[in-house]
């Protein structure tokens, strides 16, 4: 299997923009696609923005944004990415759209790579729609921000070839990152382990065990935790929280699972967290 050259990136939101970015820093052909034009734009102006500050900073010097630039293509129709050798798809978390994706990329010319950067959907499930090209299907799970966050979590479905697996490592690795492996089962670990304890910080504070800064107060304090839980999943979006916390207990077909009522609540009353100004608490 060839090395890796040229990375298409599906989806210009904070996730794809940030893989897109450090993509091209570390001297990779980039062409992101969106099916929104504004989105685009946003994407482009905020790499501009985001690798002029690393100039600031003296972490890049402006030689390397400007040729990291040039890197970067963008794009509002997805045959841009035909002839890339790996896809990275940064899109919704809905796995009847990344199905429908999926199985439109597995008929790219170059038989690329499909890797996705889902949280918590099966990587199985998504391959499934790709036929033959099942076995080019693998998780490639970022953490964000992704500039910063120095974890990828490489997802081996039931399908995904061993060399596909080893290509995305080296990949991972090549962009700066920490590559390290899991299975396919729902939630991968970071989000079965994760999504669990910001429940339990739902139900605590539903239950009157403690009010919300004393509850992330203490898991700071006491856990050694850089953010608290609750924290954490305003900053995550409580939208997607719950969202990945069903996908959890569909995919381990257990109730345990569920998202605590409050949590629902919160999420019917239009309190997002940061992307809506308020959550657990207020921005």
């Amino acid at each position: 299997m060839h090395e890796v050259k040229k990375v298409g990136v599906v989806g210009a939101g904070q996730m794809g923009g940030g893989i897109a970015q450090i993509a091209a820093v570390k001297g990779f052909e980039t062409v992101v696609y969106d099916a929104f034009e504004a989105s685009i734009e946003r994407c482009q102006a905020g790499h501009a923005k985001r690798l002029a500050r690393e100039v600031v900073k003296d972490r890049l010097t402006q030689a390397q944004v400007d040729d990291a630039m040039c890197r970067l293509t963008y794009a509002c129709d997805l045959h841009a990415l035909d002839g890339v050798d790996i896809v990275i798809e940064a899109a919704t978390e809905d796995e009847a759209l990344k199905r429908e994706l999926f199985g439109t990329l597995a008929g790219f010319k170059g038989e690329p790579i499909l890797a996705t950067n889902t949280s918590s959907i099966s990587i199985t499930t998504i391959a499934a729609a790709t036929g033959e090209a099942a076995s080019r299907v693998v998780g490639m799970h970022f953490f964000n921000p992704v500039p910063v966050m120095k974890l990828v979590e490489v997802i081996r479905g039931v399908q995904t070839d061993a060399g596909v697996v080893d290509r995305v490592v080296s990949l991972a690795e090549a962009m700066g990152k920490t590559p390290l492996a899991a299975n396919a089962r729902a939630g991968f670990v970071s989000n079965r382990v994760l999504m669990p304890m910001i429940n339990e910080a739902f139900y605590a504070w539903m239950e009157g065990v403690a009010e919300p800064e004393a509850i992330d107060g203490i898991m700071k304090l006491g856990c050694n935790f850089p953010m608290g839980p609750l924290r954490l999943a305003d900053f995550i979006g409580l939208d997607t929280c719950a969202h990945i916390m069903n996908v959890l207990a569909d995919g381990l077909n257990s109730d345990r699972y569920r998202p605590c009522p409050l949590l629902k609540q919160l999420v019917t009353a239009g309190r997002l967290g940061d992307k809506s100004g308020r959550g657990v608490f207020e921005y």
